[in-house]
C-alpha cells in the first residue's frame, strides 16, 4: 500500500514540473518513469485452524455448557476462595487433610472409591508439559497455556517445591483435548514420559460423560509413595470456567491431594462444585502436604501429631 501511494505522488510532481516547463520552452519529451519492481514476498504459511469436531464432541460441548450455566444459576462455581461464610479451624484443617491426603478417590480401575493409603507426594522437581488436541482452536491453546503456566508458578510458591512448565524431559503431562483427539494426545504422553505406558493410560481413554477431567499419578521408583509421573486430562469441550476449574483441581490433585471429601469447605476437593478455583483452605492443605516435617510414606496415624502443629501454625490457633 505504501509503495502505491509513493508512486502516485511521484506522478503528481512530474506533472507539475511539466506544466512549468511548457510555459517557457518547447514542449519536452514526455518523461517516462522507470518501473519499480515489486519486492518478492515469501509465501505466507496457511493459517492454523482447529480441525472440525465430530457430532459426539459437539453434543458433549453443548451438554457441558448447560451444566456450567445450571451450576452458576445455583450459586456454585464460586471464585472467591472462601469468605466469612466459610470459616474453618485448625481441627477442621487436620480432619480434611487426613481425608484428602490419605485416601484414594478411586480404585485402580476407576470403578469405585479407593481405600486408605499412605501419604504421597513428589520428591523430585515437577516438570510439566502441555499437549493440545488438534480440535482446540489456537486462541484457546494460547489462553490455556498461559493459565497453566501461571497456576504452576502459584503451586510452586505455595508448596515451596520446584514446579515448572516447558523444557525437556517432562514428568507431568497436561492434556487439553476433546473426544476426537484425546487418544492421540495420550499416545504422545506415553512416548514422552518414562515409565508411562499406553496400557497404564487406558483408564483415561474412555471417560464417562459426567467426567469433566481426570488425573493419574504414578510412582515408578523404589518408594511407592513418591510420585515420579502424572498425566492430567482436561476435556476441551468444557466451557471456560469449568475448564479453569479442572486445571485448578487436577494439577493440585496430581501433587498428592488425591481424594475428595464432602465435608471439606471451602474447597475444590469436594464434589459439590461449590468452589471452582483453589481456595485459601486448599492452599493450606498443599502447604501441609509439602511441609518438610512430613514424609512421603507416612500413615495418617504417624502424621497426625505433626499435622496438628502445622495446622495451628497456618491458622494462627494455639499450639
Amino acid at each position: 500500500m505504501r509503495f502505491e501511494v509513493f508512486q502516485h505522488r511521484r506522478g503528481m510532481m512530474a506533472g507539475a514540473a511539466l506544466a512549468l516547463l511548457t510555459a517557457c520552452a518547447a514542449p519536452p519529451v514526455a518523461p517516462t518513469l522507470k518501473p519499480i519492481a515489486r519486492p518478492t514476498l515469501a509465501a505466507m504459511p496457511p493459517p492454523v485452524v482447529a480441525k472440525p469436531t465430530s457430532e459426539a464432541s459437539a453434543k458433549l460441548r453443548s451438554y457441558f455448557n448447560q451444566i456450567q450455566q445450571a451450576q452458576l444459576n445455583s450459586g456454585l462455581l464460586r471464585r472467591d476462595g472462601g469468605g466469612p461464610d466459610t470459616p474453618f479451624t485448625a481441627d477442621m484443617l487436620v480432619r480434611n487433610f487426613e481425608k484428602i491426603a490419605f485416601y484414594n478417590e478411586y480404585n485402580a480401575n476407576l470403578t469405585g472409591h479407593g481405600d486408605k493409603t499412605l501419604m504421597r507426594r513428589w520428591e523430585s522437581p515437577v516438570r510439566m508439559a502441555i499437549v493440545f488436541g488438534d480440535s482446540v482452536p489456537p486462541s484457546e491453546q494460547q489462553a490455556d497455556a498461559a493459565t497453566i503456566r501461571t497456576y504452576a508458578a502459584r503451586l510452586a510458591g505455595i508448596t515451596s517445591h520446584p514446579i515448572t512448565v516447558g523444557g525437556s524431559a517432562p514428568n507431568f503431562m497436561v492434556i487439553v483435548a476433546g473426544e476426537d483427539d484425546r487418544d492421540t494426545a495420550l499416545q504422545e504422553a506415553a512416548r514422552r514420559i518414562p515409565g508411562v505406558t499406553p496400557a497404564s493410560l487406558a483408564a483415561l481413554r474412555d471417560l464417562r460423560r459426567d467426567t469433566y477431567c481426570i488425573v493419574a499419578a504414578y510412582a515408578g521408583g523404589a518408594d511407592p509413595s513418591v510420585y515420579t509421573a502424572a498425566v492430567a486430562v482436561i476435556r476441551a469441550e468444557n466451557p471456560s470456567l469449568m475448564r479453569l476449574s479442572c486445571i485448578h483441581e487436577e494439577l493440585a490433585q496430581g501433587l498428592g491431594l488425591a481424594n475428595d471429601s464432602p465435608i471439606a469447605r471451602p474447597s475444590i476437593f469436594n464434589d459439590d462444585d461449590e468452589f471452582a478455583l483453589l481456595t485459601r483452605h486448599d492452599e493450606k492443605l498443599l502447604q501441609m502436604l509439602y511441609d518438610p516435617r512430613l514424609q512421603a510414606g507416612m500413615s495418617a496415624e504417624q502424621a497426625a501429631p505433626i499435622t496438628r502443629i502445622i495446622a495451628r501454625e497456618l491458622t494462627g490457633g494455639p499450639i
